[in-house]
């Protein structure tokens, strides 16, 4: 096996083509990307909100008392805001959850598809939170 040996020139050359460091804020990511990144912070937001949602449906469930004060509670506008990106969250985890396992079962085929999809995810979570936002509102 022949030894690859480079020339002093094309080593530096080499190293002036490498990024010094990767710049997250440049990189363009396309839409699946976007939505199957979103899916993941949905999906961390959901598990760290969980125990708060437990406590909650406890405090609804304990008594009457209880469930005056959470409603009290609820009533601030920033709570509101938290749980309309917690109901986000829910509903966009919903939406790629079911994309990513028509791909998986092989009904997304192309690129095409893949792209329409992400449209779709985007387009029907955020729509669904609006109405269902406006309604408990």
């Amino acid at each position: 096996m022949a030894a690859i040996r480079f020339t002093a020139c094309q080593k530096s050359v080499m190293n002036k083509q490498r990024p010094i460091h990767l710049a997250l804020h440049l990189i363009k990511l396309p839409l699946p990307g976007i939505v199957s990144i979103l899916h993941r912070i949905s999906g961390l937001m959901l598990f760290f909100a969980l125990p708060l949602l437990l406590l909650m449906l406890q405090y609804s469930l304990a008594s009457i008392e209880t469930y005056t004060q959470l409603m009290a509670v609820l009533a601030n506008p920033l709570l509101k805001l938290m749980l309309l990106g917690l109901l986000w969250a829910f509903l966009h985890h919903f939406c790629a959850g079911l994309r990513f396992l028509a791909i998986d079962m092989h009904y997304v085929r192309n690129l095409a598809q893949a792209r329409n999809s992400s449209k779709v995810v985007m387009v029907v979570s955020l729509m669904l939170t609006v109405l269902i936002g406006i309604k408990l509102w």
